[in-house]
C-alpha cells in the first residue's frame, strides 16, 4: 500500500462543488474528483528506472493493487484524488479557465530520497475542467508522452517523467487530423510523476480574478514545499524566486535547443512552475535543420512555436508570469530587470552550449560567434540531420590533412540529399570545415577529449517521430516489443550501442509524410 501525502488540499481551498460536471471554478485551487473505474484495464509498460527511484520493486508493479492505481481502476481507501484549476495563453491569447482536463492528481508520494512526488494519471476521465472534452486518452498520444517523457529525462533535460502506460481496455472516439473523420481508438492512462505539477497558468487564473489572497496562499504553499531554501516568503522572497524560475526556464529551453527537441505549444498553462518540461503533446525532433519548423499542425501558417522561437516564447511566457504574481509584490523594478536579464543571460549560456557542441575549450568570443552562426546558415543549406552532423563532426582529426571531398566525407551522413548540393553549397560546406578544423587545433585538448565532450554534449539516439509512431503501430497491434525496446535504447542516448545502430539513422524516406511521422495536431 503506497503512503500519499495531501499537504496541497490541506492547505489550500478546495471546489466547495462536489459533482463532476463542466463548470467555472472559482476561490478554489483544486477540485476533487475520482478517476473512471474500469473494467478490463492492463499494463503495458512500467518505467523500472524511475518505479525503482519511488521504492518500488518488480512484485510490485506486477501486481493488482499497482494496475488498479497506475490505470485509475480503483484505488486506495484513504485516497483524495483532484484536478487543478488554471488559466494560460494559448497561442499568445488569453484563454481563461482551462485546468486538468483530463489529468487526474493521486497524491504526493515520497522517492527513495525523501523527495516527494505527484502522481497524476493522464487520461483518467473527466474533470469539471473537461470543457467539451471526454477527459481521455488513447493510445497513440499515450506512447508519445510516456516514450519521451522518460527519453528528456536520460537526455538530461529537465521534465516530468512517466511511471507507467496502461490500456483502459475501451475504445474512444478521435478525429486525429480535424478533418472530420472521426474513429475509434484503444483508450488508454499514462501515469505522470513529477515534484509538482502546477504551472504558470495557476498563478494567473487567479490573479486575472483578482483572487489576490489565493494568489498569496498558493505562491506561499509553493515557495516552502518546492523551493524551501528562499526563506519565509515576503516581497522580497517572491522576486527571488520569480528570478530562479526564470534561471531554471532559461536552462530547460537551453537544452531543448542543444538535443533539437521542439515543444510543439508553449502556452502559459504548459509551462512548469519548476522548469520542467510538461505536457508532450505535438512535439517533435528536429531532423532536416529548420529553425523555422515546428511540430504543430494548429502553428502550421504562424510558427509561434517553432523551434528558434522557443526562447523569446520562453520570455513571452515569464512576463505573463510577472505580471500575475505582481499583485502579491506590488513593484515592478526586479521583475523587470530579471526579464529584462533574461535574453542576455541566455545569450550566455546559449555560447556555453554550443561550445560544447563543437567540442571547443571555451567560447572565445565574435570569431566563435561568427562560426557558430555560419554553421547553422550552412546546415540550411540542404536538408541536413542535425543529430548525425554533430556526432559525425567527433570524428574530425586535427592533424589530418584532409582534402575537402574527405573533409565532406566525414558528414555526408547527415545529408538526406548530397547529390542535390550546387558548387557553391559544397564550397561553402568545405570552408566551415576547415575553418572549424583550424579553430580545434588551436587548442589543448587532443581529439580523444575533444570527441568524448561533443558526445556527451551530443546525442546519438533521440525520440524521432517516425520511431515512435512505428511503436505506435505495433501496439496498435499488441505488440508491445518496441515500446520496450526504446525504453532501454533512450536510457543511454550517448551511447554507442551497436545492437541499435539502424535508429540513428536518417529519418527513411517513406517517414516523410506518413501520419505522425512529421507534424501532429493536439488530438489526444
Amino acid at each position: 500500500m503506497l503512503k500519499f501525502d495531501y499537504q496541497f488540499l490541506d492547505q489550500l481551498p478546495a471546489d466547495p462543488v462536489e459533482e463532476n460536471f463542466t463548470r467555472q471554478v472559482s476561490e478554489a485551487c483544486y477540485s476533487l474528483v475520482s478517476p473512471r473505474p474500469l473494467i478490463n484495464p492492463s499494463l503495458i509498460s512500467v518505467s523500472k528506472p524511475l518505479a525503482k527511484s519511488l521504492g518500488l520493486c518488480e512484485q510490485d508493479w506486477q501486481s493488482d493493487w499497482f494496475l488498479n492505481i497506475a490505470s485509475g481502476s480503483a484505488l486506495q481507501s484513504d485516497m483524495r484524488p483532484y484536478a487543478l484549476c488554471y488559466g494560460g495563453h494559448q497561442f499568445g491569447h488569453w484563454a481563461g479557465q482551462l485546468g486538468d482536463g483530463r489529468a487526474i492528481n493521486l497524491g504526493d508520494l515520497p522517492d527513495i530520497n525523501q523527495q516527494f512526488q505527484t502522481l497524476q494519471l493522464k487520461g483518467a476521465g473527466p474533470t469539471p475542467y473537461s470543457r467539451s472534452a471526454d477527459g481521455l486518452a488513447v493510445l497513440r498520444s499515450s506512447v508519445r508522452e510516456y516514450l519521451c517523457s522518460e527519453a528528456m529525462h536520460h537526455l538530461g533535460v529537465a521534465t516530468t517523467r512517466a511511471l507507467s502506460l496502461c490500456l483502459t481496455g475501451e475504445q474512444v472516439m478521435r478525429d486525429m487530423f480535424y478533418d472530420g473523420n472521426a474513429a475509434l481508438e484503444k483508450g488508454a492512462v499514462v501515469c505522470r510523476v513529477a515534484p509538482s505539477f502546477i504551472r504558470f497558468g495557476n498563478f494567473q487564473i487567479h490573479a486575472s480574478r483578482q483572487e489576490t489572497t489565493l494568489l498569496k496562499q498558493l505562491a506561499d504553499y509553493v515557495i516552502k514545499r518546492n523551493f524551501p531554501d528562499l526563506g519565509e516568503p515576503s516581497a522580497e522572497v517572491y522576486e527571488q524566486w520569480f528570478e530562479t524560475i526564470c534561471d531554471s526556464t532559461m536552462a530547460m529551453i537551453i537544452d531543448w535547443m542543444r538535443v533539437g527537441f521542439v515543444h510543439g505549444v508553449m502556452n502559459t498553462d504548459n509551462m512548469s512552475i519548476l522548469g520542467q518540461t510538461i505536457d508532450y503533446g505535438p512535439y517533435g525532433w528536429l531532423e532536416g535543420y529548420d529553425p523555422n519548423w515546428t511540430p504543430n499542425t494548429t502553428d502550421a501558417q504562424g510558427k509561434r512555436y517553432s523551434f528558434g522561437n522557443q526562447p523569446q516564447i520562453a520570455q513571452w511566457n515569464l512576463y505573463q508570469l510577472a505580471n500575475a504574481l505582481l499583485p502579491i509584490i506590488g513593484r515592478v523594478e526586479r521583475l523587470e530587470a530579471a526579464l529584462e536579464n533574461f535574453a542576455d543571460a541566455y545569450q550566455q549560456q546559449a555560447q556555453k552550449m554550443y561550445a560544447n557542441k563543437l567540442g571547443l575549450q571555451h567560447h572565445s568570443g565574435e570569431k566563435d560567434e561568427q562560426l557558430i552562426d555560419q554553421l547553422f546558415l550552412m546546415l540550411q543549406l540542404s536538408e541536413t540531420d542535425m543529430t548525425i552532423f554533430f556526432r559525425c563532426l567527433a570524428k574530425m582529426e586535427t592533424e589530418k590533412n584532409y582534402t575537402d571531398q574527405q573533409l565532406f566525407e566525414l558528414v555526408e551522413p547527415a545529408y538526406y540529399a548530397p547529390q542535390q548540393l550546387t558548387d557553391d553549397h559544397m564550397n561553402s560546406i568545405y570552408k566551415w570545415l576547415s575553418d572549424y578544423q583550424r579553430r580545434i587545433s588551436g587548442q589543448s585538448w587532443s581529439d580523444a577529449k575533444r570527441s568524448a565532450k561533443m558526445n556527451q554534449t551530443n546525442p546519438k539516439y533521440v525520440l524521432r517521430n517516425y520511431l515512435a509512431q512505428q511503436a505506435i503501430d505495433s501496439a496498435d497491434k499488441g505488440d508491445y516489443s518496441e515500446i520496450e525496446r526504446l525504453m532501454s535504447l533512450l536510457e543511454r542516448p550517448y551511447d554507442e550501442q551497436p545492437e541499435y545502430e539502424d535508429y540513428a539513422k536518417k529519418r527513411p524516406e517513406w517517414a516523410r509524410t506518413k501520419a505522425g511521422c512529421s507534424m501532429l495536431s493536439c488530438s489526444s
